[in-house]
């Protein structure tokens, strides 16, 4: 790998990213506006997605990231085409896992052709990759493997002129930047790219922010509840 983000550059431990699959994005990105407020609104994606398995636990990960576009033939020879191809396959199944693929559709609109399908999303998930979250087009939707995670913008019956343009760069997708190695996670609700010095401090801030929450909750079933007690378990009194 030519570049590395500092998920991978750090001591984090596959163990590490499990722990953060026990809660949804939405509850990821509240506590990492805790621990840094710089980070309130942005490092997510910003676009509605579309989710082919909205079921699926949350997934987290190390990004591997590709440009690619379709509305045009690729302007490599196809030699040069070959080993391009065979750069990004190399570069998806590099450890360390898990993995997953943040693609870029470079092109404007983007999401023509579909990279996407039955047989890349089983391709992707025999590789290690957990998952993709990607401004571009997906197909096959009966027919993608079924525990690989999509997160794409668009569907698109063909693959058009699909091909890679570039791999192992900087992309930035629906709003998210990201660079190879950083730390991903991803569900329906889109995906936010984690610092890599938040992820030991992260699971304490959520369990303290989700007994805040639950404090609130409970006094909506209070019988008598009212705004005062709103106020009051809110601290805005």
């Amino acid at each position: 790998m030519t570049s590395l983000g500092g998920g991978e550059m750090s001591d984090i431990q596959p163990e590490d990213l499990r722990v953060l699959a026990e809660w949804d994005t939405p509850t990821i990105c509240n506590g990492l506006e805790v621990i840094d407020a710089t980070l309130i609104a942005k490092g997510f994606t910003t676009k509605t997605l579309y989710c082919a398995r909205p079921t699926m636990a949350p997934i987290v990960g190390f990004a591997r990231t590709a440009t690619i576009r379709s509305r045009k033939p690729t302007t490599r020879n196809s030699e040069s085409q070959r080993k391009m191809q065979a750069k990004y396959y190399r570069h998806m199944a590099e450890p360390p896992g898990p993995t997953i693929a943040i693609i870029q559709d470079i092109d404007c609109p983007s999401g023509l052709g579909a990279w996407w399908g039955e047989v890349h999303t089983t391709v992707h998930r025999a590789l290690g990759v957990a998952g993709v979250v990607s401004n571009g087009s997906a197909r096959d939707l009966d027919a993608n493997t079924k525990d690989f995670q999509l997160l794409v913008g668009s569907i698109s019956p063909s693959h058009a002129h699909v091909h890679v343009v570039d791999v192992d760069c900087d992309v930035e997708v629906c709003s998210m930047e990201a660079s190879p190695g950083d730390i991903i996670h991803a569900d329906k609700h889109g995906a936010v790219r984690i610092p890599p010095d938040t992820i030991r401090e992260l699971p304490q801030v959520i369990k303290v922010l989700m007994a805040k929450e639950k404090t609130i909750l409970d006094a909506t079933k209070e019988h008598d509840f009212k705004v005062e007690r709103l106020l009051e378990v809110m601290g805005l009194q």
